[in-house]
């Protein structure tokens, strides 16, 4: 069995459209949740969130290529030419034929989806650019990162609502680690942020219209973002014996369903994740210095995801840090855990825990340390992400400072 180190990371999301800014608005504890800006948004009852700012996609894409990249394709593209260039991995030979790509994405071109369909519903046109199924195709992000870099291995993508990038990150592990590619690129992306995607999650009333409060009493819902989370996962001999530069280890990882309620969180099923995921990792439960929750601002995830945290650590859960990240960079869905990863690399990396903002007053069914407001120095060794999502399906990756 390889170990699996991340040697490359890359990101756009709404705090910054770097690693190195997205780093430093979570030690700042920034928030990039704001008024929404698109056609029609006047017309919804929820009209913020974290989206891209001053993003100019044409001067990032030629015409021919807008053509065929919707928005999160855009975003995957972006993120992954940044984690590549880190990762210093050129693709070609054997090393090509056997690396690949997993992205998770939940949504897939959904600005593709509503701009199509205001066109022929509302204005009444009659075609469609004959694009318009490769551009809105979920595999649509992972096929072209796999063209743009000669990634002829496993490609293909995950779509678990807001687990997605957990899940595809676990996939490109499991590959790495059981010798079936030598290097994987993988994480997810998202851009919901159009009229059509947020009035459809507007129907399921658990969004705020102020702001995401993560374990905070009063909280009142999750908060949408959209951008990219994209890793460059590598065995760790193959990074060693090119001398790359290693920003952590992947050590574990797990799966769960909830098998119960198709919107409702489970404490057995997100439990049973992150017990299996440490059982997977082979370390001890008081190794753990920091968890990156799901944390969405709900009140009946946040509360089943710290009660599950309860049953897992028991006493020690009193000694770990939690924090989410979503209260800055809002809820990227399928793209959600790829961006918070980053706040583990950080954690493992400089010793920084990312805040949980907006926290206004103590939950008495959240009594964790969740960070409240300010980022924080500590020495961990030990880190995990949750990805909880509706469906029930859950994943947890686990990782350690090198």
């Amino acid at each position: 069995m390889n170990r699996v180190v991340i040697t490359g990371a890359g990101t756009i999301n709404a705090l910054g459209q770097t690693v190195p800014e997205t780093l430093a608005a979570m030690r700042e504890g920034r928030c990039g949740i704001g008024e929404l800006e698109f056609r029609d948004v006047e017309r919804l009852a929820i009209r913020i969130g974290g989206q891209v700012r001053d993003f100019d996609a044409q001067g990032r894409f030629n015409r021919q290529q807008l053509s065929l990249y919707d928005r999160f394709t855009q975003f995957t593209l972006i993120a992954a030419k940044q984690a590549i260039e880190q990762s210093g991995l050129v693709f070609s030979g054997d090393l090509a034929a056997r690396s690949g790509v997993v992205l998770g994405t939940a949504g897939g071109g959904v600005s593709t989806w509503d701009d199509n369909y205001r066109s022929v519903y509302e204005d009444g046109k009659n075609r469609v650019h004959p694009f318009v199924v490769p551009k809105l195709m979920n595999n649509a992000a992972a096929s072209h990162v796999s063209m743009e870099y000669n990634l002829k291995g496993p490609s293909f993508t995950v779509s678990t609502a807001c687990a997605s990038s957990n899940h595809a990150m676990a996939q490109a592990f499991a590959m790495v680690r059981s010798g079936m590619a030598p290097a994987m690129v993988t994480g997810g992306s998202e851009s919901m942020l159009c009229f059509g995607g947020v009035k459809a999650w507007e129907g399921l009333r658990v969004m705020s219209k102020d702001a995401c409060r993560p374990f905070s009493l009063g909280r009142s819902g999750m908060v949408q973002g959209e951008g990219a989370g994209i890793f460059v996962f590598e065995a760790f001999e193959h990074a060693r014996a090119r001398g790359a530069e290693i920003l952590c280890e992947v050590i574990g990882f797990a799966m769960s369903s909830d098998a119960s309620d198709i919107v409702m969180p489970s404490k057995q099923g997100a439990a049973r994740a992150m017990a299996n995921a440490l059982d997977d990792a082979g370390v001890a439960h008081d190794q753990v210095g920091y968890i990156n929750a799901h944390g969405t601002g709900t009140a009946a995830n946040d509360k089943t995801e710290c009660a599950a945290v309860a049953d897992v650590f028991g006493a020690h859960a009193d000694r770990l840090m939690i924090s989410s990240t979503k209260s800055m960079h809002g809820h990227l869905i399928g793209g959600t855990g790829a961006v918070e990863l980053l706040a583990c690399i950080m954690a493992l990396r400089d010793g920084i825990i990312a805040p949980t903002i907006g926290y206004e007053e103590p939950d008495p069914e959240c009594a964790l340390d969740v960070v409240p407001n300010e980022a924080r120095e500590a020495h961990v060794e030990v880190a995990i992400t949750n990805a909880f999502a509706f469906g029930g399906m859950n994943a947890v990756l686990v990782l350690r400072k090198i």
